[in-house]
């Protein structure tokens, strides 16, 4: 090879090894940060600051930061993408419809609201500039969906209330990003009528593109017999991902397109190998988090930081005792939601790596005073996540809103069978279902289902009517496509209430 190349085979597996151990390190810590009651993004930020902030050599340059904002910004995109796509799928429209309209208040007047009474303080109590003031209050109404997603799976609250927190998460990066944009590009002034419009043009686009395009991988999934298992993530994800590309074409909102996408293809009972698809899904998820936090700490020179505290304590304070309070009794007392709900709404609202994301859009820009805009930033997701997370689980205790974790949920696969009319469907029985000791005969399934292997210990069973259920069994189920819900839907029904689930009132929905 002639001449001096920038970036060799060397040089990748040096790198290979670094950004290895990188993810490795983090894997390792959220277990550790988890014992310790810290959320696992402050130990991503602190690698990203510890990386950024050092003059640690490695092959291609002098040190590994500083990043240029405007690309952290594109991957930041990138990630969120990732993170979005998995919440969607895990999130069962049953679930979402009820709560849609006060996720989009939440969304839209929320947001509104919370920038309203945050900047206007920050102007007279700071002195800050009126733009940079409405920037950062913009940046920082947007709830994180990564933090949101990760932190709701491990705090047990009712479900109508985690779905109303997620769905939030999962819409309102899209008003952000339309006010974000107008303020930075200083036509805030001057048509401020537009914004509205823009953001229900936004949303309504944005909804549409995620409507057709997880109704049509919805029909498509269930009809295609891929000859690896493998494929079927990728099947999966490449057009809900395609999804924000068609959106941000035609100027809508790709954020919106995503999530709503991938809760339409997730919601269905149909899809194919459902464990693959979604582990694959949290396994992305993951790594985008990791790289996402990591990445934003590489930005942040902690030399600057100390010039912006005073704002940020005065907008953390801002945001915790009067913008989340008012934006949730604004959007939903409306819809009569309860006290106790509203009280638990006010203190989540959870920040991560999506306010500071969308503050590293206006230092792309080079806009004058983006820098302790980004700054201060960083500092009050900082303080938010260290208040907040921690109390989580005791103040939805205190109000009463926490939930017993649901026992004997099962965890339903399905893969069609190729050249004939058939689906079949593979379950584990966790230990605590009901399930456990009940006859195969007992089980009455919808006629043509029939339970047609038992794997127990290693081995398989051709089961009868007299072989009894153990926890940890694997049984492979065969239905048609038609009674395939329907088969489902007892499956779930009899691992909640046992042999007497009709007679107590369980249909089998998700969503009960």
């Amino acid at each position: 090879m002639g001449g001096e190349a920038g970036f060799t085979l060397d040089d990748l597996a040096q790198a290979i090894v670094i950004g290895a151990g990188v993810v490795l390190l983090a894997v390792v810590g959220v277990r550790f940060a988890g014992r310790l009651g810290l959320p696992g993004l402050l130990l991503y930020l602190g690698i990203g600051l510890l990386l950024g902030n050092t003059t640690t050599r490695v092959p291609w340059g002098p040190t590994i930061g500083p990043l240029d904002p405007a690309i952290a910004a594109v991957f930041g995109y990138a990630a969120l993408i990732v993170i979005l796509a998995q919440g969607g799928l895990t999130t069962r429209w049953s679930q979402l419809r009820p709560v849609l309209g006060p996720s989009i208040a939440l969304a839209t007047v929320g947001v509104a609201v919370s920038v309203t009474v945050v900047a206007l303080p920050l102007i007279w109590f700071t002195g800050l500039d009126p733009q940079l003031a409405v920037l950062l209050s913009a940046v920082l109404a947007a709830t994180d969906a990564a933090a949101v997603f990760s932190v709701l799976r491990h705090v047990p609250i009712l479900p109508r209330l985690r779905t109303l927190l997620e769905g939030e998460a999962g819409l309102n990066d899209a008003p952000v990003v339309v006010l974000v944009g107008i303020v930075a590009a200083g036509a805030l002034t001057a048509d401020p009528w537009l914004i509205p419009l823009l953001v229900v043009f936004e949303l309504i686009g944005g909804g549409l593109v995620g409507v057709l395009v997880g109704l049509g991988t919805r029909w498509l999934l269930p009809r295609l017999a891929l000859p690896a298992v493998g494929l079927y993530p990728i099947a999966v994800l490449t057009p809900i991902v395609a999804a924000y590309g068609i959106a941000d074409l035609l100027h809508v909102s790709g954020f919106i397109a995503v999530y709503l996408s991938a809760v339409i293809v997730g919601s269905s009972s149909a899809l194919p190998h459902q464990r693959a698809v979604k582990g694959f899904s949290d396994g992305l998820a993951w790594i985008a988090e990791i790289a996402l936090f990591i990445m934003l700490g590489l930005l942040v020179d902690v030399t600057r930081l100390p010039a912006a505290i005073g704002i940020a304590l005065v907008a953390a304070v801002l945001l915790l005792v009067l913008g989340r309070p008012l934006a949730a009794v604004v959007s939903l007392v409306p819809f009569r939601w309860p006290a106790r709900c509203i009280a638990f709404v006010s203190g989540t609202g959870l920040r991560g790596a999506v306010p500071i994301v969308f503050a590293a859009i206006p230092l792309g820009m080079a806009i004058p005073g983006a820098q302790i805009i980004f700054d201060a930033t960083f500092i009050v997701v900082l303080i938010l996540t260290l208040v907040q997370t921690p109390v989580l689980p005791w103040l939805a205790r205190r109000l009463g809103v926490s939930v017993a974790q649901p026992a004997g949920e099962l965890d339903v696969d399905s893969a069609p069978l190729d050249g004939v009319n058939a689906v079949m469907l593979g379950l584990s029985i966790p230990a605590d279902s009901q399930l456990v000791g009940v006859f195969v005969r007992e089980i009455g399934l919808p006629q043509p289902a029939a339970v047609s292997l038992v794997i127990r210990d290693r081995a398989t069973l051709v089961p009868d009517g007299e072989t009894r259920l153990r926890a940890g069994d694997q049984i492979v189920v065969v239905t048609t496509p038609e009674e395939r819900e329907a088969t489902e839907r007892r499956l779930r029904a009899l691992s909640r209430q046992g042999r007497l689930a009709v007679w107590r009132g369980d249909a089998g929905d998700d969503d009960e």
